[in-house]
């Protein structure tokens, strides 16, 4: 699958010259190299983490056209490692952000933006005008789907994961090599793999993940080295290891004929009425709720934190007692949460409400009745005290 631009078509201006000079002075770019980059054109998946810094290289390398699909606005909590956002742009749209940094660095590319989540409607039509796919999404469905339309419409797809400290990269559906179902047949459950914003990610380390993304681009659209194809890249941050794992087309796999319904797919709708379900039978108070139980004379109760330590030396509500969940998981806290109880009510927060529900209905199992705080810790922190942190 190489790419064979008409370079007749392509001329370098003096302002290229000068811009590019330490990529024409390399044999293996050159104003041929150049021009191929110039003629390229490369579609990036989300403009988070992995998009930030790979968007800045293909913006400062020469990529003649790019092209973003994001749906998001800038938080504050992005800035940790989305360095293509800054402070100025929290609360507006990401896409916007990163097309006014890119000209910023190159000011003679041309920017797409798609202003959408990419769905099984539209992918195949925001897809197929562009060379090269990068996928900078973080949940499977999209990362299925991504996959999919590449291969009917017979795009590399270059991908990049990350979590806490760990990071993995690769490139699918290249000259006969795997594809991302090679890697992963199925979905894993939902819930079974958390989010960065529920386990964490060092911030520096999208950055190396997000580079080698771009690199993998640019040796595609120069058609030059050895690609990432038939090799998933391991890379282990806290201990400085790099480690590759040979992936293989699978000769069994089933045959991509058109785009399905990724959510289903992925038990996303069944995961959310099994949590619905779980809720209607789960007693919820709200934070307001909360406040005047312990503000009341009577303490009849338990206020339980089941977050982990390192989030409950961040932020606390007062008079709260911490058993992480995974101990009830393991059965230990179900032991400690009744020697608290001692003939007094049960009530739980987390985070969000998410984590406290699962423990009520793990309680519940053990004979323990609960009552869950909806939003958790952080409708505690934006709507009866702003001096709690929220992370």
């Amino acid at each position: 699958m190489t790419l064979n631009p008409n370079l007749d078509e392509v001329q370098l201006s003096k302002d290229d010259y000068e811009r590019y000079s330490r990529h024409l002075i390399l044999p293996e770019v050159g104003v041929e190299g150049q021009k191929r980059l110039k003629a390229a054109s490369v579609l990036c998946i989300g403009t988070g983490g992995l998009g930030s810094p790979l968007l800045l290289y293909l913006a400062a390398a020469g990529i003649g056209r790019i092209g973003i699909v994001d749906f998001d606005v800038v938080d504050t909590s992005n800035l940790q490692r989305q360095v293509i956002h800054g402070t100025s742009w929290v609360g507006k749209p990401k896409i916007e952000s990163a097309k006014n940094r890119i000209l910023e660095i190159n000011p003679y590319c041309q920017v797409d933006l798609y202003e959408t989540r990419l769905s099984s409607e539209n992918a195949l039509d925001i897809i197929r005008p562009y060379d090269v796919v990068i996928d900078g999404t973080d949940n499977f469905p999209t990362r299925y789907l991504t996959n999919d339309a590449c291969v009917l419409l017979n795009k590399p797809n270059i991908y990049g994961s990350i979590f806490r400290f760990e990071g993995q990269a690769t490139v699918f559906n290249y000259e006969g090599g795997p594809n991302y179902r090679d890697l992963y047949p199925e979905p894993p459950p939902p819930g079974m793999v958390p989010s960065c914003a529920e386990g964490g990610v060092l911030g520096i380390l999208p950055g190396i993940i997000g580079i080698i993304q771009a690199t993998e681009a640019v040796k595609i659209v120069l058609g030059k080295g050895e690609t990432l194809s038939g090799r998933l890249l391991l890379y282990d941050a806290m201990n400085m290891k790099f480690r590759e794992l040979r992936l293989r087309p699978n000769p069994v796999r089933p045959v991509i004929e058109k785009l399905i319904d990724y959510e289903q797919f992925c038990g996303i709708p069944q995961a959310q009425a099994e949590e619905a379900k779980q809720q209607m039978d789960i007693q919820e108070i709200s934070v307001q709720e909360l406040k005047q139980l312990l503000d009341g004379s009577t303490k009849d109760f338990v206020l339980l934190d089941v977050r982990n330590p390192h989030e409950y030396e961040i932020a606390q509500i007062p008079g709260s007692v911490l058993i992480p969940l995974p101990e009830i998981e393991d059965g230990g806290g179900v032991s400690k949460v009744k020697e608290l109880l001692n003939g007094h009510r049960l009530v739980v927060h987390c985070k969000s409400g998410m984590r406290s529900a699962k423990a009520i209905a793990l309680l519940k199992n053990a004979g323990i009745e609960g009552i869950n705080v909806k939003g958790g810790i952080l409708a505690w922190s934006k709507e009866i005290d702003s001096s709690v942190p929220s992370y």
